[in-house]
């Protein structure tokens, strides 16, 4: 029978193995943590989709920094947990900003004699389309595409980052891809259906 401390000792070889590049020890970490790292994201964020994006963002830093983990100072969930919280913290600081910019925006546009009502709602609805199916990809596929147009990674940046073979990120860009031009044009996004 395995006692916590047992589990907390599973879970310190996991991310030592981790911070040696050892994927399969990375996922054993994953399939026996994100479950209790979802929850700690989903309590601060209330939002279900934000906080799947949070947990992958999070266990990415996890990947980055397992190096750094010192099991003098804390339990592994422990620690993961507050990369987690902070990154979750992070998404609601930005959300705050974003309404903020919003208000402003409205105020400018109370000013301006130009301002397109009915323009500014369709990009709304395209936006809010876009969110509603990036959320319907595969985590990989979102992954790949965010850091791809969102953040301007190269396909080989992109690899490089994931530490997955070109091949593999070039195929979750593609069928995410088209998931999401699918996606779209269901939603009735303007030139969703194009060529």
């Amino acid at each position: 029978m395995s006692t916590p401390a047992d589990a907390a000792d599973r879970l310190a070889a996991l991310l030592a193995a981790s911070a040696l590049g050892d994927r399969k020890a990375f996922a054993e970490l994953y399939g026996a943590t994100s479950a209790k790292l979802f929850a700690v994201s989903l309590r601060i964020v209330r939002e279900r989709q934000l906080a799947e994006e949070v947990l992958q963002d999070g266990f990415v830093s996890i990947w980055h920094h397992a190096s750094g983990y010192s099991p003098a100072k804390s339990a592994p969930l422990t620690w993961m947990a507050a990369i987690v919280r902070n990154r979750s913290l992070d998404v609601l600081r930005r959300g705050s900003r974003e309404v903020e910019d919003v208000d402003e925006a409205l105020a400018s546009t109370l000013v301006d004699r130009s301002a397109a009502p009915a323009r500014d709602a369709e990009r709304a609805a395209d936006r809010h389309a876009i969110g509603e199916c990036l959320g319907e990809l595969e985590g990989d596929q979102r992954q790949s595409i965010a850091l791809a147009f969102f953040h301007g990674l190269s396909h080989s940046e992109l690899a490089r980052h994931l530490r997955r073979p070109l091949g593999t990120v070039k195929t979750h860009i593609r069928r995410g891809l088209a998931k999401l031009k699918d996606c779209l044009a269901r939603a009735g996004v303007a030139g969703a259906d194009g060529p």
